[in-house]
């Protein structure tokens, strides 16, 4: 494998292990790994602390999660292990929490904006 980005398209790799844990820019208590990112789009680990919430936001493309451990409630449902959600973009991601706090898979577009918003620029 080369990080050339001249050979072509490439197969990468990451153990997640050697990955350390990033805060989040954008809410207390919430840490990411970055796994990777390939044509527009990033997969990471997202670590919840008990308690935490992550700021209201519209989503500007689709994401992705998949809980692997704790719990965490997605615009009023909770999801546990081994629980999957998708939003579709231009939903309105409200009330993102965690109070067990969890573990979950995220993969999104790179262009997703996290914008802390109120309502829909459309309302």
């Amino acid at each position: 494998m080369t990080d050339d980005p001249s050979a072509g398209p490439q197969f990468r790799w990451s153990d997640s292990n050697d990955v350390p844990w990033i805060p989040s820019r954008f809410a207390k208590g919430v840490e990411v790994k970055n796994l990777g990112k390939a044509d527009g789009r990033a997969m990471q680990l997202v670590r919840f602390s008990p308690g935490a919430t992550f700021p209201d936001h519209l989503h500007t493309g689709p994401e992705f999660i998949y809980v692997l451990e704790g719990e965490v409630t997605w615009n009023g449902r909770l999801l546990t292990h081994g629980c999957a959600g998708v939003a579709e973009a231009g939903t309105l991601e409200r009330g993102f929490r965690s109070i067990t706090g969890c573990l979950f898979l995220l993969m999104y577009d790179l262009s997703q904006l996290f914008d802390s918003v109120t309502s829909r620029p459309d309302q």
